[in-house]
């Protein structure tokens, strides 16, 4: 079972993902925190959404670049690279989800975790 980190340290990883976001021009950051969201499966959410395969492909890869950088970690668990929808990158207490415009409203994951505390992120 992965090691749980504390608060502050989850929070610094947020950041450092909505840089890699950033880095690669992702649209409508968002994070999530969950942590007053009872039976929540992570601190934090972070979601983002790309035009196109390449771009996800780019702001996955931003991510996981920047953490490794920063804070020399690895994800847990990756999914989604190959259907090129929804990628996920798993850090287990703060989880990055990378979106196609048309899938993220599909998922509507902001709707679905309705009780937390949401942030938008200004693009440049």
């Amino acid at each position: 079972m992965a090691k749980k980190r504390k608060g502050a340290n989850s929070e610094k990883l947020s950041e450092v993902i909505v840089k890699g976001m950033q880095e690669k021009k992702a649209s409508d950051i968002v994070i999530m925190d969950l942590r007053k969201v009872k039976n929540a499966v992570a601190d934090f959410f972070i979601v983002c959404s790309g035009n196109s395969d390449r771009q996800l492909d780019a702001i996955a890869d931003s991510i996981d670049a920047e953490v490794f950088k920063a804070l020399k970690e690895n994800p847990w668990h990756v999914e989604g690279k190959n259907n090129k929808e929804w990628m996920l990158l798993d850090y287990t207490d703060v989880v990055a989800h990378v979106f196609r415009k048309d899938r993220r409203e599909f998922y509507a994951l902001e709707r679905l975790w309705g009780d937390a505390d949401i942030t938008e992120i200004d693009g440049d």
